[in-house]
């Protein structure tokens, strides 16, 4: 008598991000999307003319050279770096260990401040829009608290879905700005065409250092393009195209659109009418230039660039989070991935509760949604994204030297010291102006600044309890 075994099913592999599901064009997409064009443009490029004068254009074309000399090196690296962790996994490769795990604490602090405090922009931002459009006045909350769930579904979905909502809103967000620009040229400006704004004369003054400082800032988050490595289609190519193309066209694209700004009010008026109303500047322009539907058709696509801007956030948070799920530094269920939509879910939820916890205990303490939800929390937040640069920056040499390569020394070495030294003076500028960034007390900001030296040291701390406590994990860190 013979015995049949019943038969024995393999479980199922659980489910994976969707790879090959983005192009250049999508990753530009994100990239481009996260520095929120237009909200920078209207809301922050004022103030740098009213602080650098009408030199103000050529600030952020020497912060784009920048960030293209320092994509060289980091683009060569994503070569042979091909994990989903992006800054951290560079670092620990190219730094050791501890420097990568205070990396990694560095950037889910960075990520997640430059995304939690722009809920207070949607919020004050929405309120401006209803109150120019109808005369109403709204509670912000309410509209952080809508915004935050509209960002979780978007972050749900799959990421092709994304890729296609952020590409149309950013298509309507530059193409306001290119409204303006052919109304302005086609009417040759207030006073005729100059490009004064590009003399040494005029690029060379003390205020050059507040608008660069403000210039690196409009640039945050173009290097998430190696976040999408494990969804991209040929990401050797991709990658490395998708990051130039968003430094190149981020700084070009700044740099004409303050001109334009210029232009419309005139070389000698411009610096006047920015420090006087820096808030309306684009706006009177665009009435002046355009008509004034365009000026409400401006306000509600201020609202969608911050949309925009918190759905790419989003995205790169929750790719860390999984990245680091992975490593086994965050909780294995952060690792989870939709089975149908193949998206980081379960770390979606969480940063999705870990702000709307951040915005509701503003609201509770009575902040303003602008003046410190948002400038409280993104500034810390930009500094530890320029700091994350700078590290990598430094990692690649480190890197290009343990291994055998056919990497050119350009790339490898002079491209990479060139890029850390310019991003040293960047932190630099941006620290020591800090107070244009958030107009708050010596106190406060000594506090904004503090955060990401102490978020770091803290990583160097976890990396010595993971290597006592949890060695398995922290030999394949990184890795």
């Amino acid at each position: 008598m013979s015995v049949t075994s019943p038969k024995t099913t393999a479980p199922s592999a659980a489910p994976g991000l969707r790879t090959g599901s983005l192009g250049t064009a999508d990753i530009s997409f994100f990239v481009v999307s996260a520095a929120a064009p237009l909200t920078v443009m209207a809301g922050v490029a004022p103030i740098a003319i009213a602080l650098g004068g009408i030199g103000a254009p050529a600030g952020y074309l020497l912060a784009g050279l920048t960030l293209a000399v320092f994509a060289v090196g980091f683009t060569t690296m994503s070569r042979h770096v091909t994990g989903g962790g992006a800054f951290y996994a560079y670092i620990t490769q190219g730094l050791g260990r501890p420097a990568g795990i205070g990396a990694a604490l560095l950037a889910m602090i960075g990520y997640n401040g430059m995304e939690i405090g722009v809920y207070g922009l949607l919020g004050s931002a929405t309120q401006d829009t209803v109150h120019a459009l109808f005369g109403a006045d709204i509670p912000w909350l309410p509209v952080s608290l809508a915004g935050l769930l509209l960002i979780w579904y978007g972050g749900f979905r799959s990421i092709d879905f994304g890729a296609k909502v952020l590409g149309v809103l950013l298509v309507a967000e530059t193409g306001i700005l290119v409204l303006l620009a052919g109304g302005v040229l086609l009417k040759g400006g207030a006073h005729g065409l100059s490009a004064a704004s590009f003399a040494p004369d005029n690029v060379l003054v003390p205020g050059t250092a507040a608008v660069l400082a403000f210039a690196f800032a409009a640039f945050t988050g173009f290097e998430s393009t190696v976040i999408y490595r494990r969804e991209a289609r040929d990401p050797d190519r991709t990658v490395p195209r998708a990051t130039y193309i968003a430094v190149a066209f981020l700084g070009l694209f700044y740099a004409f659109t303050v001109w334009i700004a210029i232009q419309s009010f005139g070389d000698a008026a411009v610096v006047k009418a920015a420090g006087s109303d820096p808030a309306g500047l684009f706006f009177t322009a665009i009435t002046t230039f355009v008509g004034g539907w365009a000026a409400d058709l401006m306000h509600v696509l201020i609202v969608t660039s911050v949309i925009a801007s918190l759905l790419a956030f989003h995205n790169a948070i929750n790719r860390y989070g999984l990245a680091l799920a992975d490593e086994g530094v965050l909780p294995r269920a952060w690792g989870r991935v939709h089975p149908r939509h193949r998206s980081p879910y379960v770390a979606g939820a969480a940063q999705t509760v870990l702000g709307a916890a951040v915005v509701i205990g503003f609201w509770a303490a009575g902040a303003d949604p602008y003046n410190q939800l948002l400038l409280w929390v993104n500034t810390p937040g930009m500094v530890g994204l320029m700091a994350l640069q700078l590290l990598a920056a430094l990692a690649v040499p480190f890197f290009f030297r343990r291994i055998t390569h056919t990497e050119g020394v350009v790339r490898t070495v002079v491209a990479p010291v060139a890029a850390t030294l310019l991003l040293a003076a960047a932190i630099w500028l941006v620290v020591t102006h800090i107070d244009l960034f958030t107009g708050a007390s010596p106190l406060v900001n000594t506090l904004l600044i503090a955060v990401s030296p102490a978020v770091f040291v803290l990583g160097l701390a976890l990396a010595q309890r993971l290597k006592r406590s949890r060695p398995e994990v922290y030999e394949k860190f990184g890795q």
